[in-house]
């Protein structure tokens, strides 16, 4: 019974395949048929036959899922341009359609140049159905990577903006929120063309960016900063729809953070910063007392000592000074304490970027799902103040390093933050030169001024009475500005000569180290509004508004400060200069292992330059000369002043040059190798970035070889005194060839790379923050 019944279901079995088999095999003669029949209707009275035209292109339509005949594509140019709206629509159906079959067939389309035009053009026709239906087909088509880059290619981001500018009524509409999803009470069609455009531009590529026409590229970034407006008000709240709650919203499957991206895409090729700022006037406002100042700062204070400038004359009240902006947007407030909340309500999540990230649409790819996300506490906010020396955070449930989900705020928290200030916390805010325009100038002049890519920005809002951060040290640079209030500081010397590096762990000054320290050795400033205060990196230091002694005269108050930070990284200090300049010198070389006939020669050139990357990166972890900033790359002018700067970092250049030549031994530098070779570590990994950013191309042979990292050591070892006797001629040769003007150019072109992608970034954080008042 049990074998009767296997043959029944075999046999059934077998006659659907039969039937499925036959089937498959009618398919494709009836697409040929209709095929066929499209090509005699179009070739022969296309306008007579307009109604079997249609029967056609309707049963194909419906059996797209089934057998499809490519050569129907050819057909879809001539029948987007019929005078009948069905056919137009129905074609640009099945366009669609087919874009989302497969990627074959999106590809297919995507190549077929007449097809893509027809439909761009069609996104601007008088009759609604036709431009609605060639959007959703711009929609399905843009699904891919080929699609995206044929549509861009063919200008429909151009069409696509100048139909949604014309075609929408309000401004914003009525927006709500449904799971990050945005939903408009706004008619259909402007929606569906602002999706395409949203998508297009999360696509661009620089360049394509820059070919949106600037009217049309500015006029939509108006609309999206405005929506953003709305969006950030209701996400921060967290207004959201829930299902069912829909009636009468249009949902646009436009989420938050793509609107986000459009945003920052469409504003780092405009530029919303207003700089760089005007830099005579950025060292006026800091270093007050005219040029000669500035001069004494780099000759006396830079990276040496603390450094009090005095507003003796109140020169911060000048309408020229470059903190007014700020300032006067500050006390447009009827209390310090009630900009809090509207402050904090207007501002977005800063996410960190690589220090040594160059292409800005890397950065984009990797934050681009939390792009635009309220602000999150430690990265943006700290809400702490010191009791007995110890660092208390406001909120200490969500403090905590070990909380995998970071702690974003949302409007309780933000209304929280104005509690906490009365409570005797103080707000530390991160990154305020992302979030003002005036900010973000001063900021760029300030790194000009010092020859780096860029300057960092926090501000500090103290209540009286109180001490925010612990005392602690920093691994850069800073400049208090003293914007409101009063400030009492203390600096204390610092343990060593020798400047700490950016990013290395820096340990906190508790009291108990404290008391160790003479108390005569320490320093105290009052600072009033319009002082700045200058700390070298590694100097401990405090500072509170409590004045509880008799050396200042003065009321315990509240206080305001902005704290400049100049952010020495690697490249930019001394001992990066000159990683450039053997780089520079060992490319005019152009020595290759597979340069000689002797191969071995060639692999000890290039080891010997190895060598000496890995000696110079060493020593400069001990010398303190070589860990100070490099200000080749600083502001120039024809004053005397500037003058005067470029010589003095010439005659630094060439005394390091003769210190390396003379201090540099081959014994220690194969040690160094040895070391890194046994640890299974890249001993070039930290100096890589040279031959990455000045001669990307020009290296690809040498970074190739065995002797680029440590496969290289067996060579070293197994010609030892030969080995060495190289090593002692490529040094010397370095260091009696090498022409500063040639590695000044090099570094300068390093730094541009920098300095644009960190331009990028903050125009593309100023746009997405909703911050009125400020400019």
């Amino acid at each position: 019974m049990e074998e009767q019944q296997l043959r029944r279901k075999k046999k059934k079995s077998k006659g659907k395949m039969v039937k499925k088999k036959r089937k498959t095999q009618q398919q494709k003669p009836q697409s040929n048929i209709l095929f066929s029949l499209l090509l005699a209707a179009i070739s022969t009275n296309a306008n007579a036959n307009k109604f079997l035209i249609k029967q056609c292109l309707n049963h194909l339509y419906l059996s797209l899922s089934q057998e499809f005949s490519s050569p129907i594509i050819s057909l879809l140019p001539v029948l987007l341009k019929s005078k009948c709206a069905e056919i137009v629509c129905r074609s640009v159906e099945i366009i669609g359609a087919l874009s989302l079959m497969s990627l074959e067939l999106n590809e297919m389309i995507s190549l077929d140049g007449e097809i893509v035009k027809g439909l761009i053009l069609l996104l601007g026709s008088t009759k609604r159905k036709i431009s609605m239906a060639a959007c959703n087909a711009i929609l399905d088509l843009s699904t891919t990577a080929a699609g995206q880059q044929r549509l861009l290619e063919l200008s429909a981001m151009d069409k696509l903006i100048l139909c949604f500018v014309q075609a929408f009524k309000s401004l914003a509409g009525i927006v709500s929120l449904c799971a990050d999803v945005i939903m408009f009470k706004e008619d259909d069609f402007p929606v569906m063309l602002l999706h395409a455009a949203c998508t297009l531009i999360n696509s661009c590529t620089i360049e394509q960016m820059q070919n949106i026409q600037t009217e049309l590229s500015d006029s939509l970034l108006i609309y999206l900063r405005r929506l953003w407006v709305e969006v950030s008000k209701q996400r921060l709240c967290s207004n959201y729809l829930k299902c069912g709650e829909e009636k009468g919203f249009y949902t646009s499957n436009i989420k938050t953070n793509n609107l986000a991206e459009s945003i920052f895409r469409l504003s780092i090729t405009r530029g919303q910063c207003q700089g760089p700022a005007d830099i005579d006037n950025v060292k006026r406002s800091i270093f007050n007392q005219g040029e000669a100042t500035f001069e004494c700062f780099l000759s006396n204070y830079w990276e040496v000592s603390p450094h009090l400038i005095r507003d003796a004359e109140k020169a911060s009240t000048r309408q020229d000074n470059v903190f007014s902006p700020f300032v006067q947007f500050l006390k447009s407030k009827e209390a310090v304490h009630s900009l809090l909340p509207s402050m904090l309500k207007s501002i977005t999540s800063c996410p960190p970027i690589a220090s040594d990230e160059l292409n800005i649409l890397h950065f984009i790819k990797d934050v681009r799902n939390h792009l635009g996300c309220p602000i999150i506490y430690h990265q943006d906010i700290r809400v702490i103040k010191t009791q007995s020396g110890e660092e208390l955070h406001y909120f200490q449930e969500k403090s905590n390093s070990c909380c995998l989900a970071p702690h974003i705020l949302h409007i309780d928290d933000i209304l929280k933050c104005e509690e906490a200030y009365k409570e005797g916390y103080s707000i530390a805010l991160r990154g305020m030169e992302f979030r003002f325009q005036s900010i973000a100038a001063i900021a760029d002049g300030l790194a000009s001024l010092f020859g780096q890519p860029s300057a960092g920005v926090n501000m500090y809002l103290t209540p009286p009475n109180s001490q925010g951060l612990a005392c602690h040290s920093d691994d850069h640079c800073v400049f208090i500005c003293q914007l409101m209030g009063v400030k009492k500081w203390t600096i204390f010397p610092r343990s060593s000569l020798q400047l700490p590096r950016l990013y290395e762990p820096i340990d906190k000054c508790h009291s108990f180290e404290v008391e160790n320290k003479l108390i005569d050795e320490r320093k105290q400033f009052l600072l009033e509004e319009g002082d700045i205060l200058y700390i070298p990196r590694g100097f401990p230091h405090e500072a509170k508004t409590i004045i509880d002694d008799d050396e200042f005269d003065k009321n315990a108050e509240f206080s305001l400060h902005l704290t400049l930070a100049i952010e020495i990284e690697p490249p930019f200090a001394w001992d990066g200069f000159i990683q450039v300049a053997l780089c520079c010198w060992d490319q005019k070389q152009k020595v290759y292992p597979d340069a000689y006939g002797d191969t071995v020669s060639g692999s000890l050139h290039v080891m010997s330059v190895n060598l000496l990357h890995i000696a110079i990166k060493q020593l400069g972890n001990v010398d303190p000369a070589l860990r100070k900033a490099c200000l080749v790359g600083a502001f120039s002018s024809s004053s005397s002043n500037e003058g005067w700067l470029g010589t003095n970092q010439r005659t630094l250049f060439w005394h390091l040059i003769s210190k390396i030549n003379n201090e540099l031994k081959f014994s220690d530098a194969l040690k160094l190798l040895e070391e890194a070779v046994q640890k299974h570590e890249d001993p070039l990994d930290q100096v890589r970035w040279v031959k990455d950013l000045i001669f990307k191309e020009e290296v690809k042979r040498s970074q190739r070889s065995d002797t680029d990292n440590g496969c290289g050591f067996h060579i070293l070892c197994n010609h030892r005194e030969r080995a060495e006797t190289v090593f002692m001629e490529v040094k010397s040769k370095f260091w009696k060839e090498i022409v500063f003007e040639e590695v000044e150019q090099c570094y300068k072109v390093m730094l541009e790379k920098y300095r644009k992608v960190r331009k990028q970034y903050t125009d593309g954080m100023l746009s997405l923050h909703c911050i009125t008042g400020d400019s």
